[in-house]
């Protein structure tokens, strides 16, 4: 992991539409109720398996609710060998902490929407 990016700098990169994928950890159902605008959600129970979707990419910044279980999602996909050029980073005080606008919809990995998980579910 590269370390931790303000809510604030990750909000200027989506708005300056700068090459960087954020990665939303929370569940699906939480992820529908609102989410970071063109944020992805990948479950962190489902990312050993999904990392290599995000193989390539220049800069992958990962989000959960308070940013910490992002900080583990971080370092999972640092030690991936797709992405260990990529800079990759955990939202500080994850979406709490975020000020900018939410965006509520589907989640790309499917899911109950009522679900009342917010959480990561740990994959170890």
């Amino acid at each position: 992991m590269d370390g931790e990016i303000t809510p604030e700098e990750v909000e200027r990169l989506l708005a300056e539409d700068a090459d960087v994928r954020v990665v939303d950890i929370r569940s699906p159902g939480a992820y529908t109720r609102g989410h970071i605008p063109g944020s992805e959600n990948i479950p962190f129970n489902q990312l050993p398996t999904r990392v290599a979707s995000l193989s390539g990419s220049e800069r992958i910044v990962t989000v959960c609710p308070h940013g910490k279980a992002s900080v583990q999602a971080a370092n999972l996909i640092k030690s991936f060998e797709g992405t260990t050029d990529a800079r990759v980073e955990s939202m500080a005080g994850g979406l709490e902490a975020w000020g900018g606008e939410l965006e509520a919809g589907a989640a790309d990995a499917g899911g109950d929407a009522a679900a009342a998980d917010d959480g990561p579910q740990s994959p170890f």
